[in-house]
């Protein structure tokens, strides 16, 4: 009798059938985690592309905006003096336009004449080697705006 008490009792505790049953793993498996790596890889890669593009854009536009404001402090001086250069024919002082622009862009004012001016935003280091299809930007007293890419772009386009 006691042989068959523990009998049941045996298989009753130890071979209950919720033992037996496996819960699931917690986590992630290695497969999982790489998957997830290399996806995030792919996205960051375009990501940091097109940050890249819009930086050089912004940089631009930056320069583009600089030229223009000194376009327009230039004509203040011809309205007021009736000639680009002063008296003494020396140009005019124009306004700095901020270190974001100096850093990426060498601004010159050239071919001062009493009716004509040129200025000109030439990219420098990173901006020259990343935006080669827009190049020089270059507007004169007129508002004829001109680049100087490698690419054939239109001002239209870089303006």
């Amino acid at each position: 009798m006691r042989s068959a008490h523990i009998r049941v009792l045996h298989q009753h505790v130890f071979r209950r059938p919720d033992l037996r049953r496996r819960l699931p793993a917690a986590g992630f498996s290695l497969l999982e985690l790489m998957i997830v790596v290399v996806i995030i890889a792919i996205l960051a890669s375009i990501a940091f592309g097109s940050y890249q593009h819009h930086a050089v854009n912004t940089r631009r536009a930056a320069a583009a905006a600089c030229l223009q404001e000194r376009t327009q402090r230039l004509e203040r001086f011809h309205t007021l003096h009736l000639s680009y250069p002063d008296a003494a024919g020396a140009a005019p002082i124009l306004a700095e336009c901020g270190d974001g622009v100096a850093r990426h862009y060498q601004l010159s004012l050239s071919a001062v004449s009493a009716r004509a001016f040129t200025l000109q935003a030439v990219p420098q280091g990173e901006q020259a080697r990343a935006d080669t299809r827009c190049g020089t930007l270059t507007i004169n007293q007129l508002g004829v705006r001109a680049v100087s890419g490698t690419a054939k772009a239109t001002p239209a386009e870089c303006w």
